[in-house]
């Protein structure tokens, strides 16, 4: 075996009994919305697993097979597949059947791109690399379609073999997919994953904060950055260690440094020791790799890599970079990197942009790699990981993604939360980007903090810039108020890794990935507020079970100070994650927000757990925590820890419940699973957002009620209790007397005290004044501001504020 798949769920010859198949052709039913298409000349067809097709072995599901007028037909309860016995042509056709929520829709061989006012009606995919976009980058087709049905192409892919590698086809043959799903997204992306394989466990560090610079660090400089950031109180989990860890430059006679194998010791003299150091402060390394160039014969281990090639390491030649061969690529993970894999570095960051690498343009060099390092990865037992590009479908068996090289720019930014979304349409979803983008552009602070408060409610949050001298992301770097907003930031991402870390298994285990579209979701499909959700809230996502996110990305009004996002609100109550403003919905909002705010919304009844540890390095299981509770429905939220095993998985789960009444209760059931993971005990700050003012809060632990310490603010509808430490065993209950109503804010205290910061005409400012003390109504305050306030961003806020929650 080249590599050990037991990781994978390789089971790819489906049963006999989905199975229709005659002369030249063969149909496998999978699932009542999922069919296999196949037809051979040869009359050949392939069992065995692909690249993207790894399990084919699904539930038969109930369908007939009948023939009429030299026509095929098999029904399912969602499909009708029609078929004349030729080569696929416009003779096969796919009905996919109407429901309640959905028009029928039709599909047939050959079909040209079906296009709604001019635009695709897929949804599309992601990028193979973001490098060098400066904005828009064309996206490849996904699975999600607007009229509900897509097809996959799976004809050139490459077969597993028994060894852990994979052949090419050995005969023509063309081999499809069809999903008919109408608008039930997320069930077809579960079957995606049943089918090309579930998204793995991610290690719980690659939930925090990664440092990553292209500079010219040595041992000493970049421990001595470590230390500016625990002194500053800053969390990180990932220490990055760019191309410059190795020699760059290099004899002339093996061409360019690019690629590199062995430590620079004029920068790091003694380099175990250097990666001892980051893992006692609590961090994970991974340091940059371009494999293009092979390897030459001045690396410390090339003697031992060519003598294990049968080469003379005397003549010195280049052992070179083959993707097709996997004998030399084994060689350079055991003989070149399992030693430094030995010395500290936990995984690594492969920057392949190259074209070429491999005698057999059948192999994708990209894919060959990620699939060889992720599952060399794992052989330490523990959760692996791989940081690389994207390689087409089935990559989301080997995360994380590395979405490339970015301009510094507005545009830059305002391209990818659209982008990371949309590639939940592929299943791929744990994108890294470059936070705060990587060259060129114009140095600006504001789009530093829109970037980070963006990355913070991305998969993965990982700082990294070009080497220019003037591309400084750390944050004592920049002025005192942006210093704090990035600060707070960069600690919120730590607190949030509990709930990160859950919805991590719940993509594993469910198939329901972190970031999604808001159309998964909401919507009533054919209604034209559905068909705006592809198109114009393309920015706004599904950030996990419980939040909302809409970002800021284009700069703020002078006048206001504030940025915008115009937003869909969807139908229920919804709430600022922050300070628990309270939405209603069903309707577009434009959201105001300064600088140190983000628009994040949590539905009512949601229940979202946060560290209260955010300040030193790595993600160990917290001792304390804050519950952040949302008025308005019962809710319930799982937790889920694990020790991170492949060995001997240890896993926990504690569930949290709240009941949304005139007694309301919020409770904390004991852990389940394996306790030897957790704390012994737990410490809680309970916050409940928007409830009007309780008459009395009582605690009740195990049974033995105990007096409450609470605060309520009257100001913004917060209710906080805290818990001390208390058996992770124990039940808790914390019940709310006279609770179950909505708090009401003051919209005109909220105006009043927003109007001195406003930097417009006094006399606007005066009148505004004057209209609040006048006692108008919601309506006639409204009128009165359109004839009164004239910047569009000042009166965008007022109307949030007065009309948020009707």
């Amino acid at each position: 075996m080249y590599f050990d798949v037991s990781s994978v769920d390789l089971r790819p010859e489906a049963d006999p009994r989905s199975v229709v198949q005659g002369k030249n052709y063969r149909f496998t039913v999978l699932t009542p919305r999922l069919i296999r298409m196949e037809y051979s000349e040869s009359d050949a067809f392939e069992d065995r697993a692909t690249a993207f097709a790894v399990c084919r072995k699904f539930p038969v599901p109930e369908f007939s097979v009948s023939e009429e007028n030299g026509m095929l037909r098999i029904e399912t309860e969602a499909l009708l597949l029609e078929y004349d016995g030729q080569p696929f042509g416009t003779g096969l056709t796919v009905l996919v059947k109407r429901s309640q929520k959905h028009k029928a829709a039709r599909w047939h061989y050959g079909m040209e791109e079906l296009t709604l006012g001019g635009r695709s009606v897929n949804l599309g995919g992601t990028a193979r690399t973001l490098d060098v976009a400066d904005g828009r980058v064309p996206l490849g087709k996904g699975l999600m379609s607007i009229h509900g049905f897509s097809v996959v192409e799976d004809s050139d892919s490459l077969l597993w073999t028994d060894d852990g590698w994979f052949e090419p086809r050995s005969h023509e043959e063309t081999d499809l997919y069809f999903f008919g799903y109408l608008s039930d997204f997320t069930g077809a992306l579960q079957e995606y994953y049943r089918l090309s394989g579930a998204s793995p466990m991610l290690p719980r560090y690659a939930f925090g904060n990664w440092w990553s610079r292209y500079y010219k660090y040595t041992e000493n400089s970049y421990l001595e950055l470590m230390k500016n950031f625990a002194a500053h109180k800053i969390p990180l989990s990932v220490a990055v260690i760019d191309m410059d860890w190795h020699p760059v430059d290099i004899d002339p006679e093996y061409g360019n440094g690019w690629t590199g194998y062995s430590w620079n010791r004029n920068f790091f003299p003694d380099p175990e020791r250097f990666l001892k150091t980051l893992h006692r402060l609590g961090l994970k390394v991974t340091m940059n790799l371009h494999p293009a160039d092979g390897v030459r014969a001045f690396e410390d281990r090339y003697p031992a890599l060519a003598s294990a090639l049968g080469m003379d390491p005397e003549k010195g030649e280049t052992v070179q970079f083959d993707a097709a061969n996997p004998e030399s690529l084994r060689g350079l993970l055991d003989h070149v990197l399992a030693p430094l894999e030995k010395e500290g570095v936990d995984f690594w960051w492969l920057d392949w942009q190259q074209a070429g690498g491999t005698s057999d343009l059948r192999y994708d060099p990209l894919f060959i790699l990620n699939h060889c390092f992720y599952l060399k990865n794992a052989e330490k037992g523990t959760y692996p990981l791989n940081f690389s590009r994207y390689a087409g479908p089935g990559s989301q068996r080997y995360p994380i993604g590395f979405s490339g090289d970015t301009f510094m720019t507005w545009a830059s930014l305002d391209f990818q939360p659209e982008f990371t979304a949309t590639a939940s349409n592929v299943g791929f979803g744990w994108w890294s980007h470059d936070i705060g983008g990587h060259m060129r552009g114009i140095w600006d602070n504001e789009l530093q903090i829109r970037w980070l408060q963006y990355g913070v409610f991305s998969p993965i949050l990982r700082l990294h810039s070009a080497k220019n001298t003037f591309l400084l992301k750390e944050p004592w770097n920049f002025p005192a108020e942006t210093e704090k907003i990035l600060s707070d930031q960069l600690r919120l991402r730590h607190r949030l890794v509990p709930y990160l870390y859950t919805m991590n298994y719940r993509n594993h285990a469910e198939g329901i990935p972190l970031v999604r579209p808001l159309y998964y979701e909401y919507g009533k499909p054919g209604a034209a507020v559905h068909a705006s959700l592809f198109r114009t809230y393309r920015n706004e996502y599904l950030f996990g079970s419980e939040l909302l996110v809409c970002p800021i990305t284009t700069p703020s009004d002078r006048e206001s100070m504030k940025g915008r996002v115009t937003a869909w609100i969807p139908e229920g109550d919804w709430f600022d994650f922050t300070d628990g403003r309270r939405y209603r919905g069903e309707k577009e909002l434009e959201l105001y927000r300064g600088r140190e705010a983000y628009p994040v919304l949590a539905k009512a009844g949601a229940i979202v757990p946060l560290s209260e540890e955010c300040e030193g390095f790595g993600t160990a299981l917290p001792k304390a925590f804050e519950l952040r509770v949302f008025a308005g429905k019962d809710g319930v939220f799982r937790m889920y820890e694990d020790n991170e095993s492949l060995k001997r998985l240890k896993k926990c789960v504690t569930e949290y419940r709240f009941s949304w009444r005139k007694k309301s209760r919020i409770s904390i059931r004991p852990a389940e699973g394996d306790l030897s993971i957790l704390p012994k005990k737990r410490a809680y700050r309970v916050t409940l957002f928007g409830t009007s003012a309780p008459k009395k809060v009582r605690v009740i632990t195990d049974g033995i009620e105990s007096k409450a310490s609470y605060e309520f603010d009257e100001l913004s509808g917060k209710l906080s209790v805290r818990i001390p430490p208390a058996p992770v065993t124990s039940g808790i209950d914390i019940v709310i007397d006279g609770s179950g109503t909505f708090f009401e804010e003051d919209w005109r205290r909220e105006i009043g005290a927003r109007l001195p910061k406003w930097q417009t005409e006094n006399q606007v400012k005066q009148e505004i004044c004057d209209a609040l003390s006048a006692g108008l109504s919601k309506g006639a305050f409204l009128a009165a501001m359109l004839t009164k306030v004239t910047n569009r961003y000042i009166l965008g806020e007022i109307t949030e504020i007065v009309t948020a929650g009707e």
